[in-house]
């Protein structure tokens, strides 16, 4: 009786993992940068015009550029974890 539950143990230990396609991941990487620029947009868009109103120049990274900037720093960080 013994060695039929540890083969039964051993054979669903031994599942095989299946990793999530390349493609699926590029998609969810992609999803999670979107709504992290959307996010990062209106603080960036603040950040700005407050630089520009005390520089007096509009020279800067613009806001897009901002929060594009930001969501490329924050979401890789996400996925390393």
């Amino acid at each position: 009786m013994t060695d039929t539950t540890s083969d039964m143990i051993e054979s669903t230990v031994e599942a095989p993992h299946h990793a999530p396609s390349k493609k699926a991941v590029r998609t969810e990487f992609m999803v999670y940068f979107a709504i992290i620029f959307l996010a990062t947009l209106p603080l960036a868009t603040l950040t700005w015009a407050l630089s520009a109103i005390r520089s007096r120049s509009f020279t800067e990274k613009g806001p897009m550029a901002r929060a594009w900037s930001q969501a490329g720093i924050i979401t890789p960080m996400i996925f390393s974890a």
